[in-house]
């Protein structure tokens, strides 16, 4: 039986903002769609099962950490990640240029080589070229690959940035040849340019040129401000393919969602949701809650009286304060859970305003709020 061929079909627009549908052989996805970030083939102090009851319908992974940790070949020979991690929704995984720039020790880039660096565990020697970065995400059978492209830090430096730029898209070229023809997987190209207008407008006119699947902003929630973040996209904004998926990488805040959904942007994903409720920070349709505060002793309310999955409210601001005090795990796993659930509801919300013709409304009530 063939497989279920990758498609986008936009439902509704509401200026820019786009309501739409991905599909892909392991199951369709609403977007503006979340994605929570499964680095290491988990969902940090969450079960998969738990993850599909926020309504998450995608997750990501990682290529880098997967590579250096447990190896391709170990989640090859069981079966590929869906199997290893026991995940039957679709999976997105970076192509590690990210990491490479964040984590690793040491790094070097060579055009042709690629990136060659040590890594963060234990100091063992890698070279991620483009075509060894899509040979890792096709053995990790993962649905959505990603180009392997340079990430540079945040810089003014034009002649640096535009240098970077150009090496992804020689990256990039290789990146497609070795993903080859594969019509049920899905290889999405990345926009590079830094903050500068011209070289983004460059990036992703040579991008379309090449043809992906999909279309990513890459280089941004490395320090640079909301504002500085909504200019870029607003520069892209109608140069973007109005048939292909936007994906805005590792962001972000759920102003910062709102913002981008305004922009055209349709799918996100950010360790957000997962590290500030490890740390005792729940997102709220009230704002952010800092649970661990005193104030929260003795609050016997539950955490978001709004939160529409109600096993989610069974536990009280009170109880919650004591398990992040005393260091009790289960703190950490209702916090995060919370809050996937919560980025799940916002999404659900936007794209019904969507659908309504009122997502400006609703931009504009919560854009300062959230």
């Amino acid at each position: 039986m063939a497989l279920t061929k990758f498609a986008f079909n936009v439902l509704k627009t509401n200026d820019y903002a786009r309501c739409g549908l991905i599909k892909t052989h392991r199951g369709n996805i609403k977007t503006p769609a979340f994605m929570p970030v499964g680095t290491q083939a988990t969902v940090k102090a969450c079960t998969i099962d738990d993850i599909k009851k926020t309504g998450s319908e995608i997750i990501l992974s990682n290529t880098y950490h997967l590579m250096v940790r447990p190896g391709v070949n170990r989640v090859i020979a069981a079966g590929g990640l869906h199997k290893f991690m026991n995940c039957d929704l679709p999976i997105l995984t970076d192509s590690g240029g990210f990491q490479v720039m964040s984590l690793s020790k040491l790094n070097k880039i060579d055009k042709e080589k690629g990136a060659i660096f040590n890594s963060h565990v234990d100091g063992k020697k890698f070279c991620l070229s483009p075509e060894e970065s899509i040979r890792i995400q096709l053995g990790l059978d993962s649905d959505i690959v990603m180009i392997m492209d340079e990430c540079p830090k945040k810089t003014n430096d034009y002649d640096l940035i535009k240098k970077s730029m150009n090496l992804s898209l020689h990256w990039a070229k290789r990146s497609k040849k070795a993903f080859g023809n594969i019509s049920h997987k899905a290889l999405f190209g990345i926009i590079q340019g830094g903050l500068f207008d011209d070289l983004r407008i460059e990036s992703l006119k040579s991008l379309l040129n090449i043809e992906f699947d999909g279309y990513a902003i890459g280089g941004l929630a490395v320090g640079e401000s909301q504002l500085e973040m909504f200019k870029v996209l607003d520069n892209l904004k109608k140069y973007l393919p109005a048939e292909k998926p936007h994906y805005l990488m590792g962001v972000g805040t759920p102003s910062d969602i709102l913002g981008a959904v305004k922009r055209g942007i349709d799918m996100f994903d950010c360790v957000l949701p997962t590290r500030s409720g490890r740390t005792g920070l729940a997102f709220t349709w009230d704002g952010r809650v800092n649970i661990k505060n005193f104030k929260y002793q003795n609050d016997n309310t539950p955490l978001d009286k709004d939160c529409k999955n109600l096993s989610l409210n069974k536990y009280s601001k009170n109880y919650l304060n004591h398990l992040f005090n005393t260091n009790e795990i289960l703190g950490s796993m209702l916090l995060t859970l919370h809050n996937i659930n919560f980025y799940q509801e916002l999404m659900a919300a936007i794209r019904d305003n969507i659908m309504k013709g009122t997502f400006n409304e609703f931009h504009d009530k919560y854009i300062d709020k959230l």
